[in-house]
């Protein structure tokens, strides 16, 4: 069986909007399995596609720790038409990220969300009244849920000027970040997403649903729409990225960790093996 996805976005962005930029989107593969099942082996759940094991864009078995998560990735490549799309599969996408990335890596990815924390989006508030406003009825309950629930105080700033944040409040906050690749991958994906690690950790904890935090996170963007009207090519993008943050929400929820949020008082939203092994490139890398 061939390795499908080796030349596949080689290079090339997986987000629809930017491919349309770069001089439209790329030709996709046609579709050339009939079923995507489940397998289990060595204790983990493998994706099969007509009963034979996928492989990652590293060469890693496209395995998962639990029976739901392989069943949700089965799902995105079920529903693939005459075309394998991969823009339409984030799940595989971060599934591949996380083998091939986070799990040999945890400390460095790490890391990564312990920057965000260090200027975390929530903490950078608005010189304009109004904005301001929105702000703190989104950002303030995860601020106080922070405090309260991981003894983490962090200092706000007006504008952009950067605020050092307590050497305390950081490392608590740090602490929270799991040491599992999958949770910490999610976490990962969610932080970059939303630019708040604060906000992804919200999430995980089942403290905001995956929603609100999309709302909390672009809050400035839809002021800026309010003011000077919706950039269509933005929407799209943002769309997109929705469902990588959902693909996201998947993941977590999938390996046993449920995700009914702890209301914050947001404010209403506003707008069987065997064969040859074959290869599950769409995306991959952290």
């Amino acid at each position: 069986m061939r390795d499908i996805f080796d030349d596949l976005f080689r290079g090339e962005p997986i987000d629809p909007v930017e491919a349309a930029r770069r001089a439209g989107r790329p030709q996709l593969p046609r579709r050339f399995y009939r079923s995507a099942g489940v397998g289990e082996a060595e204790g983990e759940f493998r994706l099969l596609l007509d009963g034979r094991p996928v492989k990652t864009p590293a060469r890693h078995p496209l395995a998962v720790p639990t029976r739901a998560l392989a069943q949700a990735i089965a799902d995105e490549w079920e529903a693939q038409g005459e075309h394998i799309d991969p823009a339409r599969m984030p799940l595989t996408r971060l599934a591949n990220s996380i083998l091939d990335g986070v799990r040999t890596a945890a400390a460095p990815v790490a890391a990564e969300i312990g920057k965000y924390l260090a200027s975390d989006l929530l903490v950078y508030r608005a010189d304009v009244p109004g904005l301001a406003a929105r702000q703190a009825a989104l950002w303030d309950p995860v601020l106080d849920w922070a405090r309260e629930e991981l003894g983490a105080s962090f200092a706000l700033s007006e504008g952009v000027v950067f605020v050092e944040q307590p050497a305390a409040a950081l490392a608590r906050a740090r602490r929270a970040v799991p040491d599992d690749p999958w949770r910490l991958g999610a976490l990962h994906a969610m932080t970059a997403l939303t630019g708040s690690a604060l906000l992804a950790l919200a999430v995980l904890r089942g403290r905001l649903s995956v929603e609100d935090a999309w709302q909390a996170a672009h809050v400035d963007e839809d002021w800026n729409f309010e003011q000077w009207g919706r950039d269509a090519l933005a929407l799209e993008r943002r769309v997109f990225r929705f469902a990588e943050m959902q693909a996201a929400a998947t993941l977590l929820a999938a390996l046993g960790r449920e995700l009914a949020p702890v209301s914050l008082s947001l404010p209403p939203r506003s707008g069987g093996e065997g064969g040859e092994d074959q290869r599950s490139e769409p995306g991959g890398g952290t």
